[in-house]
C-alpha cells in the first residue's frame, strides 16, 4: 500500500488522542474514514474536526471493541456499504494503575477485553474484508508496556504483550498463505493523550499524582505527530512501529541489556513515583 487516497480505513478509539490524530492524518491523505468510540460525545468532536479539515463527514458508529456481536454487525454493515475495507487501525485502550496485589479481577479483566480482546474482535472481523480487497492492513496499537515490564501496569504489559504477540503471529500467518495484507504491530511510548486521566487506579494509588507525573515528564509525543509516524509506517509496510524518542531507546535498552532491562527499569520507576508523590 503507498497511498491512502481513496482507501477506506476503520479507526477504533477515535474519539480522543491517538485515535482522533489518525483520523485527521488519513482524512488529509484521502482517506474514506469509518470511525468508532465507545464515547459518541468525542467521537461527534472528531467527525467535526475532520469534516472541517476535507469538508467531507466520516461514518461514526458507537462501538463498544468488547461486544463480540456488535463487531461482528459493525464490521458487516462497514464492508457493505463501502463495498471494501483496506485499513484497521485497532486503538481503542485503557489501563489500571497499581500493583497487582491491589488490582482486582474486574479490573484485569476490563483492560484484557479492551486492550487484548478488542484487537483480537476487530481483526477476525474485518480481516476477509482486508484479504479480499486485495491491498490490506491491519495494525494493531500495542505500547511502549508491550516491549517492557512495568510495575503498576501488570494488566495493561499482559494485555500489550498479548496484541504483539498475537500481530506478530498474524504477519506470519499472512506471509505464509500469500493473503495480501500487511501487518503492523504499534509501540507508542508517552503520548499526550486522556488515557492516564482516563485510568482506574488500585490500592493506595493518587490518580492526581499520576496525571502530574505524565503530563510533565513522560508525555514528550503529541498525537499528531504519533499519527504522523503510524501512518508513514503502515504506508511503508513496517511490521513494527516505534512512536517516539523514548519507545526508540527503551527498544534499544532491551535488546542490550536483555533481562538486565528489569532491574534498571524497576529503580527508575520507583525514583520517578516517589518523586511525584512528594509533590502532592
Amino acid at each position: 500500500m503507498k497511498t491512502l487516497d481513496g482507501k477506506v480505513v476503520v479507526i477504533t478509539g477515535a474519539g480522543s488522542g491517538i485515535g482522533r490524530a489518525l483520523a485527521l492524518n488519513a482524512a488529509a491523505k484521502g482517506a474514506v474514514l469509518a470511525l468508532s468510540d465507545w464515547n459518541t460525545e468525542g467521537l461527534g468532536e472528531t467527525a467535526e474536526l475532520v469534516k472541517a479539515a476535507t469538508g467531507k463527514e466520516p461514518r461514526t458508529d458507537r462501538l463498544d471493541v468488547r461486544d463480540r456481536a456488535a463487531m461482528a454487525a459493525y464490521a458487516a454493515s462497514v464492508a457493505e456499504e463501502f463495498g471494501v475495507v483496506n485499513v484497521l487501525v485497532n486503538n481503542a485502550g485503557v489501563t489500571v494503575h497499581g500493583d497487582f496485589e491491589a488490582v482486582t479481577y474486574e479490573q484485569f479483566e476490563w483492560v484484557m477485553d479492551v486492550d487484548f480482546w478488542g484487537v483480537v474482535n476487530g481483526t477476525k472481523e474485518f480481516l476477509p474484508h482486508l484479504i479480499a480487497s486485495g491491498d490490506g492492513h491491519v495494525a494493531n496499537v500495542s505500547s511502549i508496556f508491550g516491549l517492557h515490564g512495568m510495575p503498576g501496569q501488570t494488566s495493561y504489559n499482559a494485555a500489550k504483550f498479548g496484541v504483539r504477540g498475537f500481530s506478530e503471529a498474524l504477519r506470519m500467518e499472512m506471509l505464509i498463505a500469500r493473503h495480501p495484507v500487511g501487518v503492523s504491530v504499534i509501540h507508542p511510548g508517552g503520548i499526550r493523550t486522556n488515557i492516564v486521566r482516563n485510568a482506574q487506579t488500585a490500592g493506595d494509588e493518587d490518580h492526581e499524582s499520576l496525571n502530574r507525573l505524565f503530563d510533565t515528564v513522560l508525555a514528550r509525543t503529541s498525537p499528531e505527530k504519533a499519527a504522523d509516524i503510524i501512518m508513514g509506517g503502515i504506508l511503508r509496510g513496517k511490521p513494527k512501529i516505534l512512536v517516539g524518542a523514548d519507545a526508540v531507546v527503551i527498544d534499544k535498552l532491551i535488546r542490550l541489556a536483555h533481562p538486565g532491562y528489569q532491574r534498571v527499569l524497576a529503580t527508575t520507576a520507583n525514583l520517578i513515583m516517589t518523586r511525584a508523590r512528594r509533590r502532592k
